[in-house]
């Protein structure tokens, strides 16, 4: 990552593309599973958030605050639906969300 980016940048775009790849596992592993919840749908939408986020802090944009609350804010809808779904595989990803959404309040 680049030297420019303060540390507390540098954990947010660490945090947003694990979370986005753990959702994009969790969506892989719910194919053909049946769900209590939003999940996998929510995993879908909250990997494409957390890559916006991580763009968004990489380049200072002008709206970072609002990407940062927004992913944020769907990282925790996104825990919470993996949590709910049942399944073992959601748990990680759950946590990873948990994670994200704190670096990225942090930020905003």
């Amino acid at each position: 990552m680049s030297n420019h980016l303060s540390e507390r940048a540098k954990a947010c775009i660490a945090a947003c593309l694990k979370c986005a790849t753990e959702c994009d596992s969790c969506a892989k592993h719910m194919v053909g599973k049946e769900s209590k919840s939003a999940c996998p749908a929510c995993c879908v939408e909250c990997a494409a958030i957390c890559r916006l986020c991580a763009d968004a802090v990489t380049a200072d944009s002008h709206f970072l605050k609002q990407i940062c609350k927004l992913c944020a804010d769907t990282c925790d809808w996104c825990a919470k639906e993996c949590l709910a779904s049942g399944h073992d595989h959601c748990k990680s990803c759950a946590e990873a969300c948990r994670l994200c959404a704190e670096a990225c309040r942090k930020m905003a």
